[in-house]
């Protein structure tokens, strides 16, 4: 009888565990995360791009790095990250030609952390040609190298182009998430960090998946 009653106790527990596992969440267009209309293009029509709009000043963005980047060091393949400075003023402005004259040099990775804690830690403004010359110094960069990137064609195109980025993806705040110039995700809508990075894996995989079924 007892054996019996155990073996009946496993089989209750065994359907609990299968037939009442949680199910993956399923977001919700207008809930979760929005589309964009019409979609933008993409810098490599073969992988699915996630653009993060941000700005060094924004706390809400410093505060997404670690989330951000720990899903940076298993992202898919098949996706493409493109870190994009959102332009909404003069400050903006100066931040965004930072970052610019940054990959210019080829010093992003070796910089991005560090403007942040500047800014949001050392509350430093590093807005002036001056200060950012010696930020860069601070960093291996000389003052006539760093110059020339600043003052560059190169950083005055990106400058150009980023300048109505916002508004062509209806960005109106950072940070923001763009999946595929398809869908746009704010933390207002995901409530949180972590949930703001399951719901770029959730459009990834949709994203993935219709480029399968079209193949």
């Amino acid at each position: 009888m007892k054996s019996a009653l155990s073996l009946l106790a496993c089989l209750v527990l065994f359907s609990s565990v299968v037939f009442g596992a949680a199910k993956p969440e399923e977001f919700k267009q207008g809930v979760d995360y929005e589309i964009i209309d019409p979609p933008q293009p993409t810098v490599d029509p073969s992988k699915i791009e996630v653009r993060e709009f941000f700005w060094y000043g924004c706390p809400h963005c410093y505060h997404f790095e670690p989330d951000l980047n720990a899903w940076l060091k298993k992202k898919p393949d098949n996706v493409v990250f493109v870190r994009q400075p959102a332009i909404f003023n003069a400050r903006w402005a100066a931040h965004a030609k930072a970052y610019f004259t940054a990959e210019a040099l080829g010093v992003i990775d070796k910089v991005h952390a560090d403007f942040y804690d500047a800014i949001q830690n050392k509350k430093q403004a590093l807005e002036s040609e001056a200060e950012l010359a010696k930020f860069f110094g601070e960093h291996g960069v000389s003052e006539d190298a760093f110059r020339k990137a600043y003052k560059s064609f190169a950083v005055d195109t990106k400058m150009r182009q980023a300048e109505p980025m916002a508004a062509r993806y209806g960005v109106t705040g950072t940070p923001n998430v763009i999946v595929n110039g398809k869908y746009r995700i704010a933390p207002q809508q995901a409530k949180s960090f972590p949930r703001m990075i399951a719901i770029m894996n959730y459009l990834i995989d949709k994203e993935s998946s219709e480029v399968k079924d079209a193949q």
